[in-house]
């Protein structure tokens, strides 16, 4: 390895491979650690099912200081985690991977997109590009911001673009960016990582709210988590995330827990009768988009309260495995709900979720979308 490179294999990739296995290259944002990001959590839980069905994935993530002191992750099962401070000394590293490789994937926020690009371009493997944050990309191209891991040319580039939402954001891509072959993949939730945990003694509170801080999200947040926990002020509500603001209108009934890593998932969303999700606007205005938290939440039988956006009801069914809220008395009505009917919707979400939207249907569908 190089100087200041780290690699960590795992079983996945360090054992011999059949000639029916896989190999994935990844250059991503960040698969160690959850701070901040969605990212980190999906890629654990597909690079886990890729294993456990044969592949072997190596993920390469530039060493930056505030993911590293945030670190959660110690070893990645079904995969090899390499962690490298700058690109040009693990430039001949990542050419030696990608001579191997069946699949090279480069993602949205990559630190290096665009020398990954370039490399990627120059080899074998099936070039594929990830947007994870499709919607954001799509807005900030069409006011005009640049965009840092894209490439010049666009997705032209990539025999295959995966979209982390689906809907108006596939034709988007493909007519902006000019991506070729596109497909959704969306989130998922790892059914080992995410079960119902007991609850906590005592009471729990009447809501949660699990999310970094996004200014596009705290109108939403306002009227759907804020304003009833105003009306309810003898009730707890729990709020979980990064990057709040001191500003942040905290109230003596709000529990704050500045960063939740995923092996506590279960056990906030335990915490609290049901959880919240709030969209962010971009992916709101582009549907088809859900929230890695919705599967995680739902995996844990924790009933669930979201805004609505297109393409919702395909994913769980309002009213039965979901609840959609548009307004501050919906939220107020969905808390009065008694607790056989809230388990209902929990047991329904997660029955759901386990069936559709699992790590291993997901890295399913990949390895399909790949060709193999």
């Amino acid at each position: 390895m190089f100087p200041g490179t780290r690699r960590r294999d795992q079983a996945g990739c360090s054992r011999s491979r059949r000639a029916a296995d896989m190999k994935l290259v990844v250059f991503g944002l960040s698969v160690s650690s959850s701070w901040g990001n969605g990212h980190a959590v999906l890629w654990r839980a597909l690079i886990r099912s890729l294993g456990a069905q044969g592949h072997c994935t190596v993920f390469f993530e530039r060493n930056v200081p505030y993911y590293a002191e945030n670190r959660d992750l110690t070893e990645l099962p079904g995969g090899s985690l390499i962690l490298y401070r700058d690109w040009s000394e693990i430039a001949v590293e990542a050419k030696r991977q990608l001579t191997a490789a069946d699949t090279a994937i480069v993602t949205s926020y990559c630190t290096d997109a665009l020398a990954v690009a370039e490399l990627v371009f120059s080899g074998r493997a099936l070039r594929v590009f990830y947007d994870l944050d499709s919607p954001v990309t799509l807005a900030r191209v069409s006011s005009g911001e640049p965009v840092a891991y894209l490439h010049p040319a666009g997705l032209a580039g990539f025999d295959l673009v995966l979209s982390y939402a689906g809907g108006g954001a596939l034709t988007a891509l493909r007519e902006c960016l000019g991506a070729r072959r596109i497909a959704p993949l969306y989130g998922c939730v790892d059914p080992e990582r995410y079960q119902p945990a007991p609850a906590p003694e005592g009471a729990r509170a009447a809501l949660s709210y699990l999310g970094t801080y996004a200014e596009d999200r705290q109108s939403g947040l306002t009227q759907l988590f804020l304003e009833p926990e105003r009306q309810r002020p003898k009730r707890r509500f729990i709020i979980g995330g990064a990057q709040y603001p001191e500003e942040f209108p905290w109230l003596p009934n709000i529990f704050f827990e500045r960063h939740v890593s995923p092996s506590a998932h279960a056990r906030f969303y335990a915490a609290a009768r049901s959880t919240l999700n709030v969209t962010r606007a971009a992916m709101a205005a582009y549907g088809w988009c859900p929230s890695g938290r919705l599967f995680e939440a739902a995996a844990c039988a924790t009933p669930m309260l979201s805004d609505w956006w297109d393409g919702l009801d395909q994913f769980f069914v309002p009213g039965r495995e979901i609840i959609v809220v548009r307004t501050t008395e919906d939220v107020l009505e969905a808390l009065d709900l008694s607790d056989r009917e809230l388990a209902a919707i929990g047991a329904a979400a997660r029955e759901r979720a386990l069936t559709e939207h699992s790590s291993d249907r997901r890295a399913l569908e990949l390895t399909r979308l790949v060709g193999r």
